[in-house]
């Protein structure tokens, strides 16, 4: 049994900020993609591991919503959920939250799709990596379920 994934935990940067010393909103993207890799390892299945085994994991499509600003010297905890997985397809949700106060700071998703590098074409992990599916499948049915949607600015 895996234990619970406790989150990716991210000091922002410097270089990551505007001029008000806020982080700028192109970073969040990034820090998705830093979170989904821990979590990926977390599983043992780092992302070398899929390479290895001729799988690539395309992004094809991302969304971010900021609900607070996160500046210079913020300490954030990425929570990352498998939104769906259908062994050709593996969709993660993100929450950003404060690691200090605990406080929503922003929201975001990815949608991937597994590639059979050597063909450059769509593929089922069940076909190619029997052992792959097993793991993403059994973290999507015993994570934590993921707090429910907050209501957008707009």
């Amino acid at each position: 049994m895996i234990s619970p994934y406790p989150g990716y935990l991210r000091e922002p940067h410097y270089y990551e900020t505007d001029q008000m010393g806020i982080i700028h909103h192109s970073n969040y993207i990034r820090w998705f993609e830093e979170a989904r890799i821990d979590l990926l390892t977390f599983l043992g299945m780092p992302f070398h591991t899929l390479e290895a085994a001729g799988i690539s994991v395309p992004v094809v499509a991302v969304d971010c919503q900021y609900k607070n600003m996160i500046h210079y010297g913020d300490r954030v905890r990425i929570e990352v959920y498998v939104q769906q997985y259908t062994g050709t397809r593996m969709d993660f949700a993100y929450r950003i939250y404060d690691n200090k106060t605990n406080q929503l700071m922003t929201t975001g998703s990815s949608k991937h799709c597994f590639i059979a590098t050597e063909k450059n074409r769509l593929t089922s992990l069940k076909k190619t990596s029997p052992a792959f599916p097993e793991v993403f499948q059994h973290f999507a049915e015993n994570q934590p379920d993921p707090p429910a949607s907050l209501p957008s600015f707009f």
